[in-house]
């Protein structure tokens, strides 16, 4: 019997299955069937949001983040209070409060109420950074007060839930509300605090090793330039409440890198305007990004496009559907020369970010910014389609006045992240590879996701004083050790989850981001969650699928790969519609022969020559 079977045999035992005899349409996507006119929850699916819910309950239990859980059914007090007693979140005096809930909007001072055993509770002066739900039909005020102020919901849902309160909850978690699935959730949250509570005394005398490196980076202090000291992104600081991200976004400039062609995928115009998920284009997606903040936050992001004289008109004509939007756009050139190599003579821009530097600084847009109030401009590579504006990044910049900050990710994937994404290390410049070339795990450790934060008074203080110039900055081809980042003061790098690194340099990566794999949520690229592997999976496709046309003409759509773990397709070999591919499969075809995949086939772990191995 496989682990998984074994789980789900323990959520059965728990009746977190069975829901009521009204299903609602929003919540069928939970749902197995009805059997008895009663609906029956999938359990793969409330597995999956139970994993979710409770990874994201660590990574706040991680930074000390405040809870709130909320009961008001008397079957679970003693349940929930040995919870609370064990994680050290239980006090007498406010449990009381915790079952009575709410009060969110009120929790910015001091309040008295008399509880239902008219007792009187004080209110917290501060909101919880997140609030757990046991009995969301009886609790749906505390449900409208936390969306209100915008603080994560975890919740247990069922199958009657209305939508109106289906929608506000972060984190639902389908099942039936039993004595036994409301154990079975507290068991899990209490080993989480208490597996938390034992790393972390675990790692206090490495950090306390790694604490005089950062103070001598963030103070500015001598350091060695040609090393680069990176924090993992679970250290940082818990995401800022409302009023500080629209404080931290209006200081923030968006700047893309818009030069690249699409001409190594035989796409005639800018790679930026390939579309890659949802009809949309990865120039979509940084504009949705951006007006998905601006609706959320009352802030203003203005962005910049760094285009070249071959991607500028194409551009122009994409953007003509933005005219009335909320977003601030401009168009800016960046100094370039004919490319030496290449055969297609397309303009390359000038190696490193100096050009980009100075490009903004001669077309006055630098000035611009900084009278606008702006500090801090984040640059996004044109090839990295999964760039995310992120407020706790910024937040730690500008609270350690960190001056230049580049995303990376692990060469190979850390799948017990144990090694480099679980703690502060130094590296050498040589050992961070560009995003654009093919890394080799044995010389480089890091990527460069080519997303990179500099502070924009840097910027200006070393093009005042000519420090930062082009022919200054040496280039490889292959590392950033060629970057400008030495030289600024305070400069960081941050390994960031694999997620915020798709990139789009073959068809293969376009397969990859036009599949079911891949959804648009505001802009930003997410997995689907019925994926249990978080690495994507690794696809080769022969040279008939070399260009955007090809790709698109052979398959005519494109197949299920939640499930796939390898792809490696060679000959003339065409896909239909609704075809499901598991594992890894192998489709080869034979010389002269064309080989046709029918519709609605499972390849489950195959190599396949011919017709008959289908």
């Amino acid at each position: 019997m496989t682990l998984h079977s074994i789980v789900i045999q323990k959520l059965l035992s728990t009746k977190a299955h069975l829901g009521r005899r009204v299903a609602a349409h929003h919540f069928k996507q939970f749902t197995y069937g009805t059997r008895n006119g009663m609906a029956i929850i999938d359990s793969d699916r409330t597995l999956i949001c139970l994993r979710t819910a409770v990874e994201f309950i660590a990574a706040l239990a991680q930074q000390k983040a405040r809870f709130m859980f909320v009961n008001t059914n008397s079957l679970w007090d003693e349940i929930i209070e040995q919870m609370t007693k064990k994680i050290g979140c239980y006090s007498p005096s406010m449990n009381l409060l915790w079952r009575s809930g709410g009060f969110l909007t009120n929790s910015h001072s001091p309040k008295k109420f008399r509880s239902r055993r008219k007792k009187i509770c004080f209110g917290p002066t501060q909101p919880p950074d997140c609030v757990v739900v046991f009995d969301t039909d009886r609790k749906s005020s505390v449900i409208l007060e936390a969306d209100r102020l915008q603080i994560p919901i975890v919740s247990l849902v069922d199958s009657a839930m209305p939508l109106e309160c289906y929608k506000k909850i972060t984190y639902p978690i389908p099942a039936n509300d039993s004595v036994q699935f409301v154990y079975l959730v507290c068991n899990l949250i209490t080993k989480t605090f208490l597996l938390h509570q034992k790393s972390t005394a675990s790692s206090v005398a490495q950090q306390e090793d790694t604490r005089e490196q950062v103070e001598r980076i963030e103070e500015g202090k001598s350091v060695n330039k040609d090393e680069l000291l990176v924090l993992p992104y679970s250290l940082l600081p818990i995401s800022p409440g409302v009023d500080r991200t629209e404080e931290l976004l209006d200081k923030l400039a968006v700047l893309k890198f818009n030069g690249a062609l699409g001409t190594n995928m035989g796409f005639h115009g800018p790679k930026s305007t390939i579309q890659i998920c949802d009809g949309l284009t990865s120039l979509d997606l940084i504009v949705n990004q951006i007006e998905a903040l601006h609706s959320k936050y009352r802030c203003s992001v203005p962005l910049l496009l760094m285009n070249t004289t071959t991607t500028h008109e194409d551009t122009v004509k994409l953007l003509e559907k933005y005219a009335k939007s909320n977003v601030d756009i401009h168009s800016l050139k960046q100094p370039q020369h004919k490319s030496s190599g290449g055969q297609s003579g397309e303009d390359e821009l000038y190696p490193g970010h100096g050009a980009v530097f100075l490009s903004i600084m001669k077309s006055g847009t630098l000035d611009v910014l900084l009278s606008q109030g702006k500090e801090y401009i984040l640059m996004v590579d044109s090839d990295n389609v999964a760039a995310t504006i992120d407020p706790k990044i910024l937040d730690h910049l500008i609270e350690k006045k960190i001056e230049y900050c580049i995303e990376v990710v692990p060469t190979a994937y850390d799948a017990d992240f144990s090694n480099i994404g679980s703690r502060l290390q130094k590296f050498e410049l040589a050992e961070i590879a560009q995003s654009s070339v093919k890394h080799s795990t044995e010389k480089f450790k890091l990527v460069d996701t080519g997303s990179l934060w500099v502070n924009l008074r840097a910027i200006k203080r070393l093009l005042d004083t000519d420090t930062l110039k082009i022919e200054d900055i040496s280039v490889s081809k292959e590392t950033a050790a060629g970057s400008a980042i030495r030289f600024f003061d305070r400069a960081i790098g941050v390994n960031v989850p694999h997620s915020r690194s798709l990139s789009l340099n073959k068809t293969s990566d376009l397969l990859l981001l036009k599949s079911d794999l891949y959804t648009c949520d505001e802009g930003v690229l997410v997995q689907n969650i019925a994926r249990t592997n978080p690495e994507n999976p690794v696809i080769e496709l022969g040279p008939e699928f070399e260009k955007v046309s090809d790709l698109l003409s052979r398959f005519k759509s494109m197949p299920d790969i939640i499930g796939l773990d390898s792809l490696k397709v060679t000959g003339d070999v065409w896909f239909g519609a609704g075809i499901t591919l598991k594992g890894r499969v192998t489709i080869a075809a034979k010389p002269g022969m064309k080989l046709e995949i029918p519709d609605g086939v499972v390849i489950e772990n195959k190599d396949i020559n011919g017709p008959s191995d289908i």
